[in-house]
């Protein structure tokens, strides 16, 4: 394996004759799991670690953003020209989203993999056109998501404005989404690789099963943290993990190429929801763009719930009525603050980057893979 020139400092439980858990890389959330039940059965004995995760290193690293930029120009211009329609209400819809404003954090990833994946394999890092289709792709399969879900949650604000389905109607949005998704196959067919079809294919599927996972839940504690980790895979992870496999395939044969490229997308994307989990209780609806406390409102436990439920089991009976009766989104939301439920979700995402960067690190040297090593420090510190 190649070594790299960074270390992340995770602060955790300090090593005595108390005892410590222990967790090797693995992709395995069940070992995740098994680490957090440990902590929770010796919650008495230390406190839960203050989260602290730095990048080291000699040399200035370039912003994962601004590194990717140069080929993100232009981004928002390409999908719309996937989605050109003769009817000016159907564009105007299924332009809404695709005005510049985004983070682009997707594509921003899959550009940066495939350019290390390149390097990896002696291509001097540059970019194929049918790996930045893929990153224009996994952009479009992401806003069709958030369509949709925006329509099944009824939300009236996204990216700081009014929702689709709040100035059409949830019918045309539902079209709209369909429209965009339909635009991203299209393109998908033309890159004319039947591998990398099937690998996105996959995260469709992945989303729709995520979907149909949110709506139900678990009475076992521990099943109750599975279900919740499978489907925050299949609602963010999945996406981001096969379009970097995606890119991957483009370029190198190798089977463990592909595989690292998965991981390190899975691992960062399951971070990057549990963060945004987090911003649910910690950060202001102006910051996210959307209100607060929205999961709780859906009826849905996100991990600081999960995580709570374990120093206030009134929180189950809550919890299996989706916090329907009068009350309990607030009293959910008291016995959050007070519990250590966010610290240990983002103990968790510390987990995900940690594994992320060993995944990364077994590729050749690079800029673009140091910006991948760096972007799991940006995911962990985000406020919206």
């Amino acid at each position: 394996e190649n070594t790299h020139p960074f270390t992340v400092r995770i602060t955790g439980p300090s090593t005595s004759s108390r005892g410590r858990a222990s967790v090797k890389h693995t992709d395995s959330d069940s070992v995740i799991l098994a680490c957090l039940c440990f902590r929770h059965r010796n919650r008495c004995l230390y406190r839960t670690p203050r989260v602290c995760c730095s990048i080291c290193s000699d040399t200035k690293l370039k912003d994962p953003f601004s590194l990717a930029q140069k080929d993100l120009q232009n981004l928002y211009e390409d999908i719309k020209k996937q989605l050109l329609v003769s009817k000016a209400e159907l564009k105007a819809l299924c332009d809404y989203y695709f005005d510049g404003k985004g983070k682009a954090f997707r594509p921003m990833i899959v550009i940066l993999m495939a350019r290390a994946c390149n390097v990896h394999s002696n291509k001097e890092g540059v970019l194929l056109p049918a790996q930045r289709s893929i990153a224009m792709i996994s952009e479009m399969i992401h806003t069709a998501s958030l369509v949709h879900d925006d329509v099944i949650d009824d939300s009236d604000t996204r990216r700081g404005k009014n929702t689709i389905n709040q100035v059409w109607g949830e019918r045309k949005a539902i079209l709209a989404g369909d429209f965009i998704l339909s635009a991203a196959s299209m393109a998908l067919a033309r890159i004319g690789n039947t591998t990398v079809v099937s690998v996105l294919s996959q995260v469709i599927e992945d989303l729709v099963r995520g979907e149909f996972m949110q709506l139900g839940s678990k009475e076992n504690e521990n099943e109750r943290f599975k279900h919740y980790l499978e489907k925050t895979f299949k609602k963010t992870a999945s996406l981001i993990a096969n379009s970097c496999k995606a890119v991957s395939i483009l370029v190198n044969s190798d089977p463990e190429v592909h595989e690292i490229a998965y991981q390190y997308g899975r691992n960062v994307g399951i971070a990057f929801q549990l963060v945004d989990d987090i911003l649910d209780f910690t950060s202001s609806a102006k910051r996210l763009g959307k209100p607060s406390a929205a999961d709780l409102k859906l009826g849905l436990a996100t991990g600081p719930v999960l995580f709570a439920c374990q120093q206030f089991p009134e929180l189950h009976a809550m919890i299996m009525r989706r916090f329907s009766s009068d009350g309990d989104v607030d009293r959910a939301w008291q016995y959050v603050l007070k519990s250590d439920g966010v610290e240990q979700t983002n103990y968790l995402a510390q987990h995900y980057c940690q594994e992320a960067i060993h995944q990364i690190s077994r590729l050749r040297p690079s800029t673009e893979r140091d910006a991948l090593i760096q972007l799991t420090e940006l995911v962990l510190r985000r406020d919206k």
